[in-house]
């Protein structure tokens, strides 16, 4: 049996996380081994990739994906688990780019991939979902009327019922002076974001998909009818191929490697705090806070408080880590001082420099869904389900997101411009908390 998690020097396997140490299914799946046809090749094994090989299953096909690692190994595996309707690029911004047809048919994908998220769960919902449904988003900010208007524009445009909350309400819940307006997302889910992304993988096998992980891809190359993708001990010849590697692309392809940025961020789980838990949090809710520089959090059943946040170009572990995010925590609740971190963890999500998924075909029989960084785990779903239905249906609803193109990031010195765009944002907020709050 597979061991749970990576230790220093171990190939392949899962970084110590909350995820990694409560896996459901400590199995895993084969390594490619050989040579294997089929008609469409999926290339990644996060939420994107197995997305779009369960999209591939549903629709009738027997695609393969090969993943270089584990199974939900990056990003997927590692996030904050909140699943809900949107993306990374604000409302109003979308809008004012693609209008409010289009932009409203872009978040119906979303609001869709939400239903898909909890149909695919099947009977395993209770065992991969926290039993409290909603999301709040709350405003760092004193801006009175401004988040009751969102609420509205928001519910009009994505077709939801939002809640909005005054702060007084808020802070009967989270006791925070930070805290201002929210709003809340009734629908939003509270994944296991690492078993979610397994279970899926699973699903689609027993549906017919050959799923391999350890078996990252070392070669593409074109062939008269299709594409060959070599492995380090196999090969998969396919029709079309489907590239779902964001921040761990690597030199895989140029076009694609170079329009997003690996972006880092960090999560924190707490010691069970008990009857301390109370005096700062009483809300089940999940919660993220409107700064660029962003918080986002909830509370598990044993009073542990999950916390994550920032965006860098660096990757601290450890004990170093853990300060980290355990400062930023006392920022929001400094009444919890003195509580201690069970474990801190990171990993690179892939951010395009719109901030909007890429998803499409780079030419004849070569697809792409990546740069979801940011825009959460419908949105995943979502471009699974759009790059299918294309492959197998021909349906063109993923030229909904051509306005967001394979825009150059910036790369080899992308990463220095990220990390000094986001002090500056830090400063903005910072500026901005003092102008609006004193």
């Amino acid at each position: 049996m597979d061991k749970p998690y990576a230790h220093a020097g171990e190939k392949y396997e899962y970084i110590d996380s909350y995820y990694s140490r409560t896996l459901d299914d400590k199995g895993g799946f084969p390594q490619l081994e050989g040579d294997v046809t089929t008609s469409v090749c999926v290339i990644g094994g996060g939420m994107a990739g197995v997305a779009t090989a369960s999209s591939l299953v549903e629709k009738g096909e027997k695609p393969v994906l090969i993943e270089a690692n584990r199974i939900g190994w990056g990003a997927s595996g590692r996030n904050g688990g909140f699943v809900s309707s949107g993306y990374s690029k604000g409302a109003g911004d979308i809008v004012k780019m693609v209008g409010k047809s289009h932009a409203r048919e872009l978040y119906k994908l979303t609001n869709d991939a939400l239903d898909t998220i909890n149909r695919r769960m099947g009977d395993q919902a209770d065992n991969l979902k926290a039993n409290n449904y909603g999301h709040f988003e709350v405003s760092w900010f004193n801006e009175p009327g401004v988040v009751e208007n969102y609420v509205e524009f928001i519910n009009d445009l994505m077709d939801v019922n939002y809640e909005y909350w005054p702060k007084e309400k808020f802070r009967d819940y989270y006791k925070s002076n930070h805290y201002h307006d929210a709003y809340l997302k009734p629908q939003a889910l509270q994944l296991h974001s690492l078993n979610y992304t397994r279970h899926s993988a699973r699903v689609a096998e027993n549906g017919g998909a050959g799923i391999y992980e350890k078996s990252p891809a070392v070669d593409i190359k074109k062939t008269e009818n299709g594409w060959k993708v070599t492995t380090e001990k196999g090969s998969v010849t396919a029709d079309r191929i489907v590239m779902c590697c964001s921040a761990y692309i690597g030199n895989l392809n140029f076009r694609l490697s170079n329009a997003t940025l690996p972006v880092a961020t960090y999560v924190l789980l707490t010691e069970p705090l008990g009857d301390r838990l109370k005096s700062a949090i009483e809300g089940r809710w999940g919660v993220s806070d409107n700064r660029f520089s962003s918080n986002y959090y909830r509370t598990f059943e044993d009073t542990s408080l999950f916390w994550g946040g920032r965006v860098s170009m660096f990757n601290p572990q450890g004990k170093k880590l853990e300060k980290i995010m355990m400062d930023d925590l006392l920022v929001v609740y400094p009444q919890l001082k003195g509580i201690k971190a069970n474990v801190a963890w990171g990993g690179f999500m892939g951010y395009p420099v719109h901030k909007m998924p890429q998803i499409g075909e780079l030419e004849p029989g070569f697809w792409y869904a990546q740069g979801f960084g940011g825009s959460g785990m419908t949105a995943t779903v979502a471009g699974g389900e759009v790059v299918a239905d294309a492959i197998v249906n021909g349906d063109e609803r993923y030229k909904l997101f051509e306005p967001f193109g394979l825009d150059y990031a910036g790369k080899p010195f992308g990463p220095i411009v990220a990390q000094t765009a986001y002090w500056l944002f830090q400063l903005r907020d910072a500026y901005k908390e003092w102008r609006l709050n004193r």
